[in-house]
């Protein structure tokens, strides 16, 4: 699925929130918040258009699935626009030219969406349609919503898993995957191939933040395996005295030093793009990483050739009954503010969300999750030895995903800054950055608070 590695939208989440209340009006109890409720789908001719964050082939695979709501709706046509960022969504809604409906690889921004206005509230349609959660699987409902108002729903779910490289493990000696951090590090350096200067050839496994960075970012993934929670229970930040962060980011830094932080930043300059047919796993540049789902049709379409595992993550060696399970989250669908055909939209948005079809389809092409109790049991689903795991890992209660905020993913870049700058040896006192890292995460939340973000 995706990836928009880390994109300016992410970083100037911090005052979405403030920027969406000024240009949208703040509160979402607006006339084009009911009207998808409201109003039954034309029946006449209509045109939607719908932005999402796919290009490439992905993207081809989206425009087969609209083309199938097409052929079942043939008053509708439907214009798609490919790798969309929140950069552009929200700059959209701000110049009043928003599209029909928007998606997002982003699903940490429901909250700074909800709380703006910014996505409309889909609960009237949903009653209107006879759609309710149980439609859905339990673990998107969480970052579908903020505080009980859901101005998304799910298209495909992802969760991430570890991928390795099988004739590697062979040479190496290794007969399986590693389960735990001890395990993990011992098999990364094992695998490990220097050339004759002391540069990489080829990496075991590559903890480096920013390299191959996504949404979210990789650091707050490695969270799970850690069990390293963000918030207490009054949603205040705790990097400092959850003692899974502490592990975490010194896990991080001594492998990279191990590595030689310039001799990984040298091998990594050399690497391909994350999504192309050179990413480093795929072409053998490094013999384990940790990724998402739709991996294993990248490297069916790219290299099908290539002798590879699957299994779920290595967690902490302290919480061995976290094994089998992983960080989830997926892409959301939402109705913009401003979406001039908003009960077509909504027919659509419901086509896309609950069509067991649709979803069979697409989960096929992209290799995502599918995302409805009935799609997960769809007999349209292919098998595929590859992703057969990551329906464990997505079914597994002890799964989680990081805090819908309403800041939106704002946390989250500067959780990953602090690891930029850690790995680097640029904080050097671990608890007191973290203890300031903590002091930047509650001010931005008191900031949403102070400006209208909080409903």
């Amino acid at each position: 699925m995706k990836r928009i590695t880390l994109v300016t939208a992410i970083m100037v989440l911090a005052v979405l929130v403030v920027v969406l209340l000024a240009s949208c009006g703040g509160s979402s109890n607006s006339t084009t918040t009911n009207a998808a409720a409201s109003a039954s789908a034309p029946s006449g001719p209509v045109h939607l258009t719908i932005w999402v964050g796919w290009s490439a082939r992905e993207l081809n695979e989206f425009k087969k699935v609209v083309a199938g709501y097409e052929q079942t709706h043939p008053n509708a046509t439907v214009t798609v626009r490919g790798s969309v960022n929140d950069d552009q969504i929200i700059a959209a809604i701000r110049g009043g030219k928003a599209p029909d409906v928007v998606s997002s690889f982003t699903s940490s921004n429901v909250g700074a969406f909800t709380t703006s206005g910014a996505w409309i509230d889909l609960g009237p349609s949903m009653n209107q349609s006879g759609i309710t959660t149980a439609t859905f699987t339990p673990a998107t409902m969480y970052y579908t919503q903020y505080k009980g108002k859901r101005t998304a729903l799910p298209l495909l779910a992802d969760t991430w898993g570890l991928y390795y490289n099988k004739e590697m493990f062979a040479k190496a000696g290794i007969t399986g995957p590693p389960k735990t951090i001890t395990e993990l590090v011992a098999d990364a350096k094992k695998l490990t191939v220097r050339n004759a200067d002391g540069s990489l050839k080829v990496v075991g496994y590559d903890p480096f933040s920013g390299f191959y960075d996504g949404t979210p970012p990789m650091v707050v993934t490695y969270a799970h395996y850690f069990d390293a929670k963000f918030t207490d229970e009054q949603g205040h930040s705790i990097l400092s005295q959850d003692p899974g962060w502490a592990a975490l980011f010194t896990w991080q830094k001594d492998l990279v030093d191990w590595y030689g932080y310039d001799n990984l930043v040298r091998w990594q300059a050399a690497q391909g793009d994350q999504f192309s047919a050179s990413n480093s796993f795929e072409i053998g540049k490094m013999a384990m990483t940790l990724d998402g789902e739709w991996r294993t049709a990248f490297i069916a379409a790219e290299h099908p050739e290539l002798k590879y595992g699957t299994a779920p993550g290595p967690v902490i060696d302290t919480h061995p009954e976290l094994y089998g399970s992983g960080y989830v989250n997926g892409t959301i669908i939402g109705i913009p503010k401003g979406s001039k055909n908003p009960a077509a939209a909504w027919d659509l948005l419901k086509y896309l969300t609950t069509d067991s079809h649709a979803l069979a389809q697409f989960s096929n092409g992209i290799r995502n999750v599918p995302s409805t109790v009935d799609s997960l049991k769809s007999s349209e689903l292919k098998p595929d030895s590859h992703f057969q795991p990551f329906y464990g890992i997505f079914g597994n209660p002890a799964s989680t995903t990081s805090p819908i905020t309403a800041v939106g993913a704002a946390y989250q870049t500067l959780i990953q800054d602090f690891a930029v700058k850690y790995q680097a040896g640029k904080i050097p006192d671990l608890h007191a950055g973290l203890v300031e890292l903590d002091k930047q995460i509650d001010a931005q939340l008191a900031q949403a608070t102070l400006g209208g973000g909080a409903p």
